[in-house]
């Protein structure tokens, strides 16, 4: 007869006999009842980790699940934080929360704990998208903010994301020294539950109309836009905070023809009409399709739940609908903004671009060719952010972005911001639209000009208890032997950046990476590939990035090096993963 190990039974006798409210024991009782015990060892074996971003889990009872006391231990901690670092300063902090299932519930737990610890709460009165938290964080002044939020994941799941005082999220030293403070909780007894409402003060349209006025700055084709005030464009929330800014911050952009996919407009956490909230796959996107199709429509975007990312789909040269990846999106706005800006006379060599080091580097090769720095990072937009922070009031940020389909445009948050890119993408669409062609034409164009990149993210899973000792031994053995060619070219530079070493094969001369130190491989080959190799930091899984490159000289040739440069991808992996 199956049992429960004794440890879980021991983290589950402190919940039944500890101070937790009586519905968390009665539920915890029912599960017992019933034997769940498969169920029981998954929630309470371990503590939900606290990691260098915040929580992220799936909700229910117990130890290892989101819920009042877990979210309760990270904003004691987050508090007592804030307190040793700010010491007899009035702190202020900002909360938002996405469209998820208890979202708004836990958002007034997170709220109660920071009021009682003595921190003054900006609440926002409903769900608002994730880079709003971002600018509330720098437009009140507060020293933190937390957006409740599990982004994409299925509808089980929800997350707790902590930002410092620039509105990034957290990085070092502060996300370890945050992670040392929740880790030094120990007891429930040791949360403050007991909030004080004189110290929350609800915001909303307010600080909404201050972000949106900062997005109407950023716009760099008005005359494109009053043109084309009539671009078909439809878009979708995917049932999350979309739904409150894209639509006013593209009317406000000038846009007068926006279909809503009604069905998506709906707020809810179960996310019906979609198997994941996850824009990157077509599936969440296929309602939004249908809609394009009957009214024949120039653009389709949706957001995920939080509204942080965004996809993409336009009409290929034969009519028919495809999605863009995130590289090419991302290439494409900044090729845009580089564009523009050089013709308004605004480049004067003190701007920049930033994007992590998976990301595609053909937009490196435009940044360059327009004399503007190119900056990479460490994967995870929060490098980003703390890149901007530093370069704050020295250099002029103009865009940005990673491979996951999240991106930004202006100074105004420090985090990926899914509205701006939206209202950017759209006067794109307008800008080629008025010279009588398209997204997809401008990105073929782009390609005779620059170069074709192919890229692609293969995930591995090594499953079972071994997976996590057999991915680091292939991470060992891609560093003590080296893959001496891929695709068919030598391997001329490999980049190790948890060494941070840079070395070039046949001179064997060395480099340092002036980067954090991070478990991740590069192999540099003569004809340009690059290719990537990432261990994930919470599953067994290891990814590979490959971006292959070819030039093209006219329009014409781009499916065919297209096809080519797939199947050069097609045999990398192969070498690489067997």
């Amino acid at each position: 007869m199956q049992s429960l190990d004794p440890n879980v039974q021991e983290k589950i006798n402190q919940w039944l006999n500890g101070s937790y409210d009586q519905n968390t024991k009665n539920e915890i009782q029912e599960l017992l009842e019933n034997q769940e015990f498969d169920q029981l060892t998954d929630a309470f074996y371990k503590d939900l980790e606290f990691g260098t971003g915040g929580l992220r889990g799936i909700m229910g009872v117990g130890s290892n699940r989101v819920n009042k006391y877990t979210f309760g231990t990270a904003t004691q901690g987050f508090s007592n934080f804030l307190k040793k670092t700010y010491p007899n300063e009035l702190i202020k902090v900002a909360i938002a929360h996405d469209c998820r299932n208890n979202s708004d519930t836990l958002a007034k737990v997170v709220a109660d704990v920071f009021s009682a610890n003595g921190i003054h709460v900006y609440f926002f009165e409903g769900l608002r998208p994730t880079p709003e938290l971002s600018f509330a964080v720098r437009e009140l002044g507060c020293q933190g903010g937390v957006v409740l939020t599990a982004s994409h994941n299925p509808k089980e799941y929800n997350g707790f994301k902590a930002y410092g005082s620039d509105g990034g999220q957290l990085v070092a030293p502060y996300d370890k020294a945050v992670m040392e403070e929740v880790q030094k909780i120990t007891s429930v007894n040791e949360i403050d539950f007991e909030g004080n409402e004189n110290l929350v003060e609800i915001i909303g349209e307010k600080v909404d109309n201050k972000y949106l006025d900062e997005l109407v700055k950023l716009s760099v084709s008005r005359k494109a836009i009053a043109s084309q005030k009539d671009l078909s464009i439809v878009f979708s929330p995917i049932h999350g905070t979309g739904r409150v800014l894209v639509p006013p911050a593209l009317q406000k952009y000038g846009f007068e023809n926006v279909t809503l996919v009604k069905e998506q407009m709906v707020v809810d956490g179960n996310f019906p009409t979609v198997v994941y909230p996850n824009p990157e796959e077509q599936e969440a996107l296929s309602m939004a399709l249908d809609t394009a199709k009957k009214i024949d429509a120039d653009l389709v975007m949706a957001t995920d739940p939080d509204a942080d990312r965004v996809g993409i789909a336009v009409k290929n040269n034969s009519g028919e609908w495809i999605l863009l990846n995130g590289n090419q999106t991302g290439t494409l706005i900044i090729n845009y903004m580089l564009t523009a800006w050089e013709k308004a006379g605004k480049l004067d060599g003190n701007q920049y671009i930033v994007k992590t080091i998976v990301t595609s580097y053909l937009i490196d090769r435009i940044a360059d060719s327009y004399g503007v720095d190119c900056h990479n990072t460490l994967t995870g937009f929060k490098y980003i952010g703390e890149l901007m922070t530093k370069f704050e009031g020295k250099k002029e940020f103009i865009a940005g972005g990673e491979e996951s389909y999240g991106y930004l445009i202006g100074e105004h948050v420090r985090d990926k911001d899914a509205v701006v890119s939206a209202v950017i993408i759209a006067e794109m669409a307008a800008y080629y639209k008025d010279m009588d062609s398209s997204l997809y034409e401008a990105l073929i164009n782009m390609y005779v000009d620059y170069g074709i990149f192919q890229e692609r993210l293969v995930s591995v899973t090594k499953k079972g208890k071994t997976g996590a000792e057999e991915i680091q031994h292939m991470m060992k053995d891609f560093r003590e032997n080296p893959p001496k060619s891929l695709g068919g070219s030598p391997v001329s530079v490999i980049k190790d950046y948890k060494s941070q070493t840079e070395r070039n094969i046949e001179t064997g001369d060395t480099n340092t990476i002036d980067l954090p130190s991070s478990n991740v491989l590069q192999f540099i080959t003569e004809d340009g590939a690059i290719i990537s190799a990432r261990p994930s930091g919470t599953e067994p899984k290891i990814k590979f990035y490959c971006s292959v490159n070819d030039t093209i000289a006219t329009a014409h040739e781009y499916d065919f090096v297209a096809q080519k440069l797939n199947e050069k991808i097609d045999l990398i992996m192969q070498e690489l993963a067997g």
